[in-house]
């Protein structure tokens, strides 16, 4: 059985919802609290990569046993964050043979999403989630691509780059999550860029 680490792209500052998203309470909790215990409910270990407002969510949230990594970069966009993750596990005791990434602004994230993918891993890897069709959120990297996916990253795409060239297996998670991000607070209007 493969070993899947979860990581939880958490550093944004929410430009356009106002603050980081981390902070953002939904349905009674923190939505990076929801999304470290979506991704611990199937994933070990967890890391939690923060960088806007990184020591107001690690003393405010309850990150439940998960590994926090501070992204210094957070400001030049995901790909950054998904960097220091990649780095994260590269170093990390004992083997992790895939990671499973997700975003802190996916609320309606689920566990069954997660194990879909998860029944997937491999060290050679790669799959993504599917709502009718259209391609989202979580993603897994076995471990031979993740050198691949940090070099290609940049700006807000994180692994998009790297994933248009490769053989992708897609999973059709359509009803077992909802993957609608939060951009903007319900009711709020996005603010100019």
């Amino acid at each position: 059985m493969s070993t899947v680490a979860g990581l939880v792209l958490a550093a944004g500052g929410g430009r356009r919802y106002g603050m980081p998203k981390a902070l953002v309470e939904y349905g009674g909790s923190l939505l990076v609290e929801r999304a470290v215990r979506t991704a611990r409910a199937v994933c070990d270990p967890v890391l939690v990569v923060l960088g806007a407002q990184a020591v107001d969510v690690w003393r405010t949230a309850d990150l439940d046993g998960a590994t926090v990594l501070a992204n210094r970069d957070w400001e030049t966009g995901m790909a950054s964050s998904l960097r220091t993750g990649l780095d994260g596990l590269r170093g990390w005791p004992g083997r992790v043979d895939a990671v499973l990434v997700t975003l802190v602004d996916m609320p309606g994230m689920t566990p069954e999403a997660l194990r879909a993918l998860a029944a997937h891993a491999a060290p050679d890897a790669l799959a993504i989630a599917t709502y009718g069709g259209v391609r989202g959120h979580p993603v897994l990297l076995g471990r031979e691509h993740w050198a691949g996916v940090a070099a290609s990253a940049t700006g807000d795409e994180g692994a998009r780059r790297y994933l248009a060239g490769a053989d992708v297996t897609e999973v059709d998670c359509t009803g077992l999550a909802d993957p609608t991000d939060l951009d903007v607070p319900p009711g709020g209007v996005p603010s100019a860029p």
